[in-house]
């Protein structure tokens, strides 16, 4: 069968994947063909909206390297990204929620002690952060991994700064015999997310803005226990209402302590999981 019709033409594409395909390959893309065919079929795309379309994800491409990851940032901003951990990390009644990674993780941050500076040399409002990290039954976990990041009082990850070679504002700690993990930093600031690319000029054209509420990163892991990505905002930020990225949830939100002056406290729990 060769003339094929608006409507044919989906049965076929999904008749080429072969028996040999991996079983959930197969799956995957016969749901996404089924999909984008009708996707076409439902807003009647021209050739022209098609061909802009295919630019679009060129431009996106050539905006990717080893420090920015434009197709997290279209992810992000369409909110397939926290849909994708909504169904990864269902999570429970008192577990610590989840939220996404973001695209400025970065393996191998610098070792800081308990009692450490995640910012030194960075001015800005500082914070006391002090937390535990429990089992789901309230047990302290000794051990704990934790990796912390987040911008600069203006807006930036050490990663937009200068070379873009040296880490600041982030670092990994290790929770003592009580669970326990602190150190010092800076008050993080709402920023926007890069907009100079693709992805910023889809907001534009969506009358959408790029901002995210300020926040700390957190990835929690421990043997034994299911690890947690996770951002804890700052109570009060303008922008907790529409995060670009749609990462903010109600348990998440934290008070820093007062908003006037020049220290702030930051305390909070975070309840792993058990490993089934």
């Amino acid at each position: 069968m060769r003339n094929f019709t608006e409507q044919s033409i989906t049965d076929a594409a999904l008749a080429r994947i072969t028996p040999e395909c991996d079983p959930r390959l197969r799956e995957v893309m016969t749901a996404f063909i089924r999909h984008l065919h009708d996707f076409v079929r439902e807003t009647r795309i021209t050739q022209e909206e098609w061909l802009k379309g295919i630019q679009f994800l060129t431009e996106c491409g050539k905006f990717c390297d080893d420090k920015r990851q434009e197709f997290i940032l279209l992810s992000d901003t369409l909110g397939v990204s926290m849909l994708v951990d909504a169904i990864a990390n269902p999570g429970g009644p008192g577990i610590t929620e989840s939220t996404v990674l973001g695209p400025f993780f970065r393996e191998n941050p610098p070792v800081v002690p308990n009692g450490g500076d995640l910012a030194p040399g960075v001015a800005g409002r500082r914070v006391d952060v002090d937390c535990r990290v429990t089992s789901d039954d309230g047990t302290p976990i000794a051990g704990a991994q934790i990796d912390c990041w987040q911008s600069s009082p203006e807006g930036f990850y050490d990663s937009q700064i200068g070379d873009g070679e040296a880490h600041n504002l982030r670092g990994r700690l290790t929770s003592d015999k009580d669970g326990r993990f602190w150190f010092h930093t800076t008050l993080p600031a709402a920023y926007p997310i890069p907009d100079d690319g693709p992805v910023g000029a889809l907001l534009r054209a969506m009358g959408r803005h790029p901002m995210r509420p300020g926040h700390l990163h957190f990835w929690v892991q421990a043997p034994g226990h299911r690890q947690v990505i996770t951002h804890l905002f700052v109570k009060g930020d303008a922008y907790l209402e529409s995060d670009v990225v749609f990462g903010v949830k109600d348990s998440l939100v934290v008070d820093f302590g007062p908003q006037t002056g020049p220290q702030h406290t930051m305390r909070y729990e975070f309840h792993l999981k058990k490993a089934a």
